[in-house]
């Protein structure tokens, strides 16, 4: 079917490819991480909802067991640590 008379459709904006695809513009602050991460960290850690996010649910479970990962890290850190520090004393 032909197109009214005076019709015109709709012009995409140009994008740097010319096919009307332009860069998304961050609205939303970036998830950010310090370099050495705790699991405090990782329970802290909120995403922003989009129209085509991640399965939520699938996100937190990833996210509660690189946070208990975490802990079993830096338990293991500190008691290495600790027996390090129990045989400098016994010299």
């Amino acid at each position: 079917m032909p197109a009214p008379l005076g019709w015109r459709a709709p012009e995409a904006p140009a994008g740097r490819d010319g096919l009307g695809l332009v860069e998304p513009v961050a609205s939303l602050p970036p998830v950010l991480l310090p370099d050495d991460p705790s699991a405090r960290d990782i329970d802290a850690v909120r995403f922003g909802l989009g129209l085509r996010g991640y399965r939520m649910d699938q996100v937190d479970e990833v996210l509660d067991r690189l946070a208990l990962a975490l802990d079993a890290r830096d338990a293991t850190i500190a008691d290495l640590r600790a027996q390090l520090a129990g045989q400098d004393a016994e010299r």
